[in-house]
């Protein structure tokens, strides 16, 4: 007996009552996690762990396009361009350009066209010292990323099912944090409970110490994932616009106007450019140099112009590996003057967190450390869920003991009102969450009336 327990002796019945049933609760909770979320867990783990090692295999894969063995005198931006706009004809529109970032690699030209998917471009890829063409791919999303790692992120994401798909990973990133720490709340009960003597070196023992080991990494996975997901992540988008914590953007808008997403501006004050010219190869040079001057310093960058009449271009830096170098400057490309600026520097704490985290969670911030890193959580948390469905399958007869509902009812009345109120709240916060864990208890409230009837047949006379 501890010295509190012996100071207040009435303590010791009360946490009784409140342990025995919690401890039920986890341990049904966390089954219920394991069987029914494992296979949506174990799928992301296992499509993380490929996606993690793609960057060596898309140098190996895409090198014809990525690379090129020219040396010398890199020619104008203009020219290059050019090159690329004859190549995939008129009805393409130049949308970005992404300069060779050092000596040996391709400039990307990127062109968007109405046959196009949502989100995707197409790649010219241009030696910058002979302007010949490298290659032409499909390319994904703001990063640009090549079809392999394409396809890899949208079965991570979705299962190539689309929108609806997305539906199992925000699955898997809503209830891994809760899998993750139900258990470890489990380890330290039993292991409280436990003499070091009599400790089992068994298969839970083995599941215990790997979620041990794992911890962190899978509670960063959770986090990070839910940042993008559709609905838990527009929740978090929320919260930080309401906190004033949302990443900055550049605005390029011109003549005073207040920037707006494209599609709103419905007129334009003052003299605007025509709209052919919003796009004129010969002035990506230009826009560069201006940028370079701005301070742009990075190798990596995407000069993206103007997508209307009357606006400015704007000039990103897309290194994100550590240092992170993510500042933009919007050029008006008539006077080349700076119109607006964001520097990471400036950025707010949960910015500069979300950027970091995620860079990290995508394998990108640490180059090969953090894949490495990526790849062995990935394999622990697939192994993981493997062993739970082997310690499962081992003892399955007895599966079910106290269930859900049975713990909950337990519960003293102020540790059941602190039990619903936060689950209340995460339900709310992680609506994925929410609905799978009154799914959960659909099933919980059918196995109990299953249970409390079977008797009641069993002493009908046939």
């Amino acid at each position: 007996m501890t010295s509190s327990t012996a100071a207040h002796p009435e303590a010791s019945p009360l946490a009784s009552r409140t342990q025995q049933p919690l401890l039920a609760l986890l341990i049904r909770l966390h089954l219920y996690v394991g069987l029914l979320v494992g296979p949506f867990i174990f799928i992301a783990a296992l499509s993380g762990l490929v996606y993690a090692l793609t960057p060596q295999l898309e140098e190996r894969l895409y090198a014809e396009q990525l690379f090129a063995n020219s040396t010398g005198t890199p020619q104008p931006l203009a020219r290059q361009i050019e090159v690329a706009q004859a190549h995939v004809g008129e009805a393409a529109t130049l949308s970005a350009v992404r300069p060779a970032p050092e000596s040996g690699t391709t400039t990307r030209v990127m062109f968007t066209s109405p046959e196009l998917g949502e989100s995707e471009s197409r790649a010219v890829f241009i030696d910058p010292v002979t302007a010949e063409i490298r290659g032409d791919l499909l390319v994904y999303g703001t990063s640009g990323v090549l079809p392999l790692r394409t396809w890899l992120d949208q079965f991570h994401r979705s299962l190539l099912l689309g929108e609806p798909g997305r539906l199992y990973s925000e699955l898997a990133a809503s209830w891994l944090w809760v899998a993750a720490l139900g258990g470890f709340a489990l380890w330290i009960i039993r292991r409280r409970r436990a003499s070091a003597t009599v400790r089992s070196k068994g298969l839970r023992h083995w599941h215990a110490t790997l979620g041990l080991c794992l911890l962190i990494g899978l509670l960063f996975f959770s986090a990070t994932g839910l940042t993008w997901s559709r609905w838990a992540g527009g929740n978090i988008g929320v919260a930080r616009a309401a906190l004033g914590m949302s990443t900055p953007s550049v605005s390029t808008a011109l003549n005073g106007e207040k920037a707006a997403p494209p599609g709103e501006h419905d007129h334009h004050t003052g003299m605007a450019m025509p709209a052919a010219q919003t796009r004129d190869p010969q002035s990506f040079d230009a826009v560069l140099n201006a940028a370079r001057n701005a301070g742009i310093d990075a190798g990596k960058l995407e000069i993206v112009p103007a997508t209307e009449p009357n606006r400015a271009w704007s000039v990103t830096e897309i290194d994100r590996s550590w240092p992170t170098q993510v500042d933009a400057v919007a050029i008006d490309p008539r006077s080349l003057m700076v119109t607006d600026r964001i520097d990471f520097a400036s950025f707010p704490i949960a910015a500069k967190l979300t950027r970091w985290g995620i860079d990290a969670h995508m394998g990108s911030l640490f180059g090969l450390a953090n894949q490495l890193l990526l790849a062995v959580t990935a394999l622990g948390l697939a192994t993981l869920v493997a062993f739970g469905y082997l310690m499962w399958w081992r003892r399955r007869a007895p599966v079910r003991r106290v269930g859900v509902l049975q713990a909950l009812r337990a519960l003293p009345p102020r540790a059941l009102g602190t039990t619903v109120l936060v689950t209340l709240v995460f339900g709310i916060c992680l609506p994925v969450l929410g609905v799978s864990l009154l799914l959960f208890l659909a099933i919980e409230a059918l196995l109990d009336g299953l249970a409390r009837s079977r008797p009641e047949r069993l002493r009908q006379p046939g």
